[in-house]
């Protein structure tokens, strides 16, 4: 295939030891691919140092080459610092949708009746976040006040895409959005949802409110659903349904910018927990979702080679877990660098004996 490139951001602690060992695994060593890699310096103090311009020179190159790779970075809890580089970067390639996918970690069992992925569309942008608050008035007559706002290009994005990935994987679109409640705000994306619906008719679709989406979670046939939400209910969502699978650090998280005509234009992968900095330097941390980001990167770039080996890391992952060879985390003894090790070993064998078998 093409070479192509695929901007690297660094981060902070077990965030950035986590990225190398997923940056191993893409070596063409292993997967054969000529892949350029562009590298950003995202740390806490390198941020601090160019006040935040390193991020807004690592959006230019993710929009430039539609690929992006990303560390766990520190967020500083002083308001007056430089802030979270994932908000920055959202903003800066104009990402509408965050896409996180629970899966079964076999042999872990998730709960309830979970079997198949559940896959949590949200909302990039508007909503609480960014959102202008203030205050009136003193002691119990103290009142706070928000304004959030969305837009419908935004909503459509996000019920296209959700569509989109339902029929690709064979899912049903499950959930919605509190509408009744907020028929103006919310009502919205209901609309461009039932929309969507409309034109992907193959698509199952069973509109929940946002609550009976979260209750109905627990009584899950085990099928495969495709969950799309506003920004905030996304965030609580796809924490959760992470955890249903087992762990926060068993799958990737992507965010998406789109074209015009509400085609992917970038795609940057990060693992969705943070830096563990009580994991830092001993070698313990859990890399799956971070090797998983690796290979998600892999899913949007064109051609059949690509695809082999975007399939060959998740398999040999997961494989990797259920012949016991697993972090402490997940019930093991394994050493963050073995996991890797025995992934690679893995990986290259499939691509070998898949490349025999033609």
């Amino acid at each position: 295939m093409n070479d192509c490139t695929i901007v690297v951001m660094q981060g902070d602690e077990t965030g950035q030891e986590l990225l190398g060992e997923a940056l191993r695994v893409l070596s063409s060593s292993v997967i054969g691919l000529n892949i350029d890699f562009c590298t950003f310096d995202l740390s806490l103090e390198n941020r601090r140092q160019t006040n935040n311009q390193v991020v807004h020179d690592a959006a230019e190159a993710v929009l430039e080459s539609g690929l992006g790779l990303k560390a766990a970075t520190i967020t500083p809890g002083d308001q007056d610092d430089v802030g979270s580089p994932n908000a920055l970067l959202r903003e800066a390639i104009d990402a509408e949708v965050i896409l996180r996918v629970g899966r079964r970690i076999p042999p872990m069992r998730p709960i309830a009746g979970i079997h198949a992925p559940i896959a949590v569309v949200r909302m990039a942008t508007g909503g609480a976040y960014g959102a202008k608050e203030w205050r009136e008035g003193e002691g119990l007559n103290e009142f706070a006040y928000r304004t959030e706002k969305i837009s419908r290009r935004t909503c459509r994005v996000v019920a296209e895409y959700a569509f989109q990935y339902a029929q690709k994987n064979g899912a049903k679109v499950f959930g919605g959005p509190k509408y009744t409640v907020s028929p103006v705000y919310e009502g919205i994306f209901k609309e461009e949802l039932d929309a969507a619906s409309e034109r992907h008719a193959a698509v199952r679709y069973e509109p929940q409110l946002i609550d009976a989406t979260y209750a109905l979670l627990l009584e899950s046939t085990g099928e495969a659903l495709v969950i799309p939400t506003l920004n905030r209910d996304g965030d609580s969502m796809s924490d959760l349904v992470l955890k249903m699978f087992g762990t926060i650090a068993g799958s990737e998280s992507v965010i998406l910018s789109f074209n015009e005509d509400l085609t992917i234009h970038a795609a940057i992968a990060e693992a969705p927990h943070g830096t563990a900095p009580s994991l830092y330097g001993k070698n313990l941390a859990n890399p799956v979702a971070m090797i998983m980001a690796a290979a998600s990167v892999l899913s949007h770039i064109k051609g059949e080679q690509a695809a082999r080996a975007c399939r060959a890391i998740r398999e040999s992952t997961l494989e990797t877990i259920y012949d016991g060879i697993r972090t402490a985390d997940l019930g093991g003894q394994a050493m963050t660098s073995e996991f890797t090790d025995e992934v690679i070993r893995r990986v290259k064998a499939k691509l070998e004996v898949w490349d025999a078998l033609g």
